[in-house]
């Protein structure tokens, strides 16, 4: 289904459709008349700098007006977010009572309304779990650079066998996903704009010093992690561009959620993949922020709290298979550097499980720690010596059957309170244990 924005950045001038505000359903009207019965302007008006609605989105106005209620109340979603997105980020009218969500829902439509807060979750959810993933990222690769330089420096290794420590992160698709994905990670994690490209045909990201270009393969080269902000439709040629290009040790982070992860696995024959997988609960309450931009919402020490991944709140929940999945991916980083296993758990605890609570003692002694078993099969600990480094995970295999990671995870509370407590100190947000942030019976398992 088409929607209104299909153009570049430009949208119609709100004074020539309506200054004064009318309702939601007239406006459709005049926007049909406007801007999609009249083809012949499309010269005039992209000569001026404007844009008009393309005859795609005849489709969008006509499931507005025909269809199902809920087809319907889809359609409306779409195009008063993408008109009401860009008037608002332009300044226009902000307080105009006809452009809030809720005043062009007819009255049998308005059941439905609560979809709109779920969604938003659902976005502020996985916003904030790739943000953590890209934290927990950059942590791990600038401590292994430390440590590789440490060494470079003890043997007098040449400079050229220093890796670099900066995380590159790529970015599929420079839609309002994309863009918004692309604000996010610079913003909070945060990710240097020169560390940061997109591989789109739009070019406004480009003021924020980020790299765009529409070359799939050479962003595929260049980056250690992938985000797949694409439709779904375009996923298989985009999956056949880059298959090839692709290194054992790049992440591809997959935000296509109509792709399961077997599919991703067989059209990128490729293993190191994540996808977060989440699932909604009867009860609901919208804790989200309506009127927030994501990166002001995700700055909302509520909101955060609401986006662990062992907090149920708001009614979107984590398949917390993923969590295992950001370690298991630790894991490997460790293992394409050729660091011992022991090494590697220790650096995974001096990082990740060293963000104690107050009562866990100076020492922290009774806090947990990763041990060999936590990963690998007892059989496979056995003939696994100190100083060889651990085998190559399939991540898409940690996401979707049982591990060794998995019991542990799921039968230890205190490290589910910790992991938490990571979660939330690496937003700078600080809780307590008898904060109610972590419900591991309410989690997706």
């Amino acid at each position: 289904m088409g929607s209104p924005t299909d153009g570049q950045s430009a949208c119609p001038d709100l004074a020539s459709i309506n200054p004064t505000g009318c309702c939601f359903n007239s406006m459709l009207q005049i926007l049909h008349k406007k801007l999609i019965a009249h083809p012949s302007q499309k010269h005039r008006e992209e000569n001026s700098g404007k844009c008009y609605f393309s005859l795609t989105n005849l489709t969008w106005y006509k499931a507005t007006t025909t269809g199902s209620p809920f087809l319907r109340m889809g359609a409306k979603l779409i195009g008063i977010c993408h008109c009401r997105r860009w008037w608002l980020g332009n300044g226009h009218l902000g307080d105009l009572e006809s452009l809030q969500f809720e005043y062009g829902i007819q009255e049998e439509d308005r059941s439905l309304l609560y979809l709109q807060g779920r969604s938003r979750g659902l976005v502020i959810k996985t916003f904030a779990h790739a943000t953590f993933f890209c934290k927990l990222l950059c942590y791990l690769r600038e401590s292994l650079h430390e440590k590789q330089s440490s060494r470079c420096l003890l043997t007098r290794a040449p400079d050229d066998a220093l890796g670099d420590g900066e995380l590159k992160v790529g970015i599929i698709g420079g839609s309002h996903l994309g863009e918004q994905l692309a604000r996010v990670l610079l913003q909070l994690v945060p990710i240097p704009a020169e560390s940061l490209r997109i591989s789109t045909r739009r070019h406004e990201l480009q003021k924020l010093g980020i790299q765009c270009f529409y070359h799939n393969t050479r962003l595929v080269d260049w980056a250690n992690v992938i985000f797949l902000c694409c439709l779904p439709s375009q996923l298989p040629k985009i999956c056949v561009e880059i298959q090839t290009r692709l290194e054992r040790a790049c992440i591809v982070y997959s935000f296509v959620a109509a792709v399961p992860i077997p599919r991703l696995k067989l059209l990128l024959n490729h293993t190191s993949i994540l996808r977060p997988q989440y699932q909604y609960s009867e009860d609901f309450v919208n804790i989200w922020g309506a009127n927030k931009e994501i990166t002001a919402a995700l700055q909302d020490p509520v909101i955060l709290q609401a986006t662990c991944p062992y907090n149920p709140a708001g009614g979107v929940i984590l398949n917390i298979k993923w969590l295992e999945g950001v370690f298991y991916a630790a894991l490997n980083i460790c293992t394409a550097k050729e660091m011992p296993c022991s090494q590697a758990l220790r650096l995974l605890n001096e990082l990740f499980l060293s963000v104690h609570f107050e009562d866990c003692g100076k020492d922290g002694a009774s806090c947990p720690k990763f041990q060999l078993q936590d990963f690998v099969s007892k059989a496979y600990a056995k003939n696994l010596t100190q100083r060889r480094p651990f085998p190559w995970f399939d991540l898409t295999a940690v996401q979707l059957k049982k591990t060794p990671f998995s019991q542990h995870l799921s039968t230890s509370t205190s490290l589910q309170d910790h992991l938490t407590h990571l979660y939330c100190d690496s937003f700078g947000i600080s809780i307590t244990r008898e904060q109610p942030v972590v419900s591991s019976a309410s989690s997706s398992q």
